[in-house]
């Protein structure tokens, strides 16, 4: 029986918790994150031979740091690794939405995008090209109704694929300045070299540069750290609330 755990990531207000309740139902449990005052969601559910551990990411306008509940999203992705990470748009916002989507594609390959409130859209006379958004983005791309529950079976199709490896993404990589670039260059074998080939080392790099001093912090405590702690779930102070 396989087991893989799958993040939700997205912006607030584009059904993320709802999917996350729609997929866990009763089997469900909070806690805090470690040294955060930061509510953390887990649950769990079957599928077929497949057990999921859903992690219900706070909700987030991007994943620069300036927030608590921006460093715990960063920090689950890029460190924790879950096996894919779902990324929640709104199907009647997404220009807005689709920049956390970027976002996460340089953290990692491992994406799903989810349309959410399809249902919505079309109602607004809104058309999504999935097919276009995955070519473009270079993941996966399904629309789903989380409240109605239309959609739902595709998307954990199109999850477990990636999470087995039968779908490998290869996620668009944003272009920045020829400067940028050379930076980029000289950056990442040393921080391969440092940290882990493992860890999303162009991401690392673009963060550096930007000066970001909680990342910088996380970086240091990480590499305190026994290497077998690496991608263990940084959840304290659990208390069970569903069965």
């Amino acid at each position: 029986m396989s087991s893989y755990t799958i993040a939700l990531a997205g912006n607030p207000n584009t059904g993320k918790s709802t999917l996350f309740n729609t997929l866990t139902g009763l089997r469900q449990h909070t806690g805090n994150w470690a040294g955060k005052t930061v509510v953390m969601a887990e649950g769990e559910f079957a599928r077929g031979n497949t057990t999921f551990r859903i992690i219900d990411l706070p909700g987030t306008y991007s994943l620069y740091s300036n927030s608590a509940d921006e460093e715990v999203a960063r920090d689950y992705i890029v460190f924790d690794q879950p096996d894919v990470t779902v990324v929640v748009l709104d199907a009647t916002s997404l220009e807005r939405n689709l920049n956390l989507a970027l976002q996460v594609l340089e953290m990692t390959s491992r994406v799903v995008v989810c349309v959410n409130l399809i249902d919505e859209a079309k109602r607004l006379g809104i058309h999504i090209d999935l097919e276009k958004i995955s070519k473009r983005l270079g993941v996966p791309c399904v629309a789903i109704s989380a409240r109605n529950q239309i959609g739902i079976e595709n998307l954990l199709d199109q999850v477990e694929k990636v999470a087995n490896g039968t779908i490998v993404p290869t996620p668009v990589q944003i272009t920045y300045s020829d400067q940028i670039e050379a930076k980029l260059v000289e950056l990442e074998p040393l921080i391969a070299k440092t940290m882990n080939r493992r860890f999303p080392t162009r991401w690392i790099a673009l963060r550096l540069l930007d000066g970001d001093e909680s990342l910088l912090k996380t970086l240091r405590e990480r590499m305190q750290e026994p290497a077998e702690s690496f991608g263990e779930e940084r959840l304290t102070h659990g208390q069970t609330v569903c069965h």
